[in-house]
């Protein structure tokens, strides 16, 4: 079998196109993101899906990207250059550094970086390596942020912080089109002196709280207990004036209604008899404990009331037995002579 010329020609002719064809069909994977350059100048951004270009003219721009590599426990730095774009979110573990705090202590921090590239043109022409110069950026940052507060004052401000790396980073992550989400600070490392002296302050604050908290604790509960007494000493002081009150005008009524039932127009001989009743009646108790008792109060009040027994009962119309008979008995106790019988 001859092959003419004009075949393969043409044969040639097709395979080239096909060679062109695979050259110029370039497939962008999804959250990806191609920099296409013609003749070494931008010519477009080709973005997810099936994209044709010129072979041979048009070429992709490769993005210079430092990424770290943990290498037994530690994290070293590695330069690649891609020109696949990755435009997911990217966290970057950047590793620690040493930072000197306002009170001149250092501290060794260690933080996290998430960013996104928004915009790839900017990525590949504003800045050379652009994690590098991302990484550096928030390193000056928290220096920056970390060396204006107290070591104390350190760890209580974390969001603070973090907020005003975000801030600077914005500002400087647009020009790059880079677009930072986050900004966390994951560890806090100081010298063992430091972490010792803390401690000890930790646990004084903490005693000294408590004493505090017991002092005004027995403060308050002294208060109260004073209030309590002081309120009880009211009410009692209250209670024995009414009852002082209410006897005195219960003895008062019972001098009135007295003198309307006998009839007595002299108040001073119905007060005797009262008082001739109630000498009666402690009499008896009075001589209970032995056969003899002395009676320690003058004479002249008990003849007194007794006096007034026979007045009042003189002056009623009533005999006057029982009146002569009180009196003789009280003689006969204050001389001594009248027993428990």
């Amino acid at each position: 079998m001859i092959i003419s010329p004009g075949l393969i020609i043409i044969l040639f002719i097709l395979a080239l196109v096909v060679i062109l064809l695979a050259k110029g069909l370039m497939i962008v994977q999804q959250s990806e993101a191609v920099v296409i350059e013609r003749l070494g100048s931008y010519s477009r951004t080709l973005e997810s899906g099936v994209n044709l270009v010129i072979p041979f003219i048009d070429k992709p721009r490769s993005i210079t990207i430092r990424r770290y590599r943990e290498v037994k426990g530690d994290n070293l730095p590695l330069v690649v250059e891609e020109t696949r774009i990755d435009r997911r979110e990217t966290v970057m573990d950047f590793p620690g550094q040493s930072v000197v705090t306002t009170d001149n202590v250092t501290v060794t921090v260690n933080g996290a970086l998430y960013f996104q590239i928004v915009d790839p043109k900017r990525a590949v022409y504003e800045v050379e390596n652009f994690t590098q110069a991302v990484e550096v950026l928030a390193k000056t940052s928290l220096r920056s942020e970390i060396g204006r507060m107290e070591l104390d004052k350190l760890f209580e401000s974390r969001k603070e912080v973090n907020d005003a790396l975000q801030i600077t980073m914005d500002e400087v992550g647009d020009k790059w089109g880079v677009k930072v989400t986050r900004v966390e600070i994951q560890d806090i490392s100081m010298p063992e002196e430091v972490e010792d002296a803390m401690r000890l302050q930790m646990a004084a604050e903490r005693k000294r709280r408590a004493t505090v908290t017991e002092a005004n604790g027995q403060r308050e509960a002294a208060i109260a207990t004073a209030e309590g007494e002081k309120q009880s000493s009211v009410l009692r002081a209250e209670g024995d004036k009414q009852a002082a009150i209410l006897r005195a005008e219960g003895e008062r009524q019972a001098i009135y209604q007295l003198r309307d039932a006998i009839g007595a127009e002299d108040p001073q001989l119905v007060v005797g008899y009262m008082l001739g009743q109630k000498y009666l009646q402690v009499l008896p108790d009075m001589a209970r404990e032995g056969d003899r008792v002395f009676i320690p109060y003058e004479a002249s009040a008990l003849l007194g009331a007794m006096g007034s027994f026979r007045e009042l009962a003189t002056e009623v119309g009533e005999p006057t037995n029982a009146s002569n008979e009180g009196l003789r008995r009280a003689r006969q106790m204050m001389t001594g002579e009248a027993g428990l019988g």
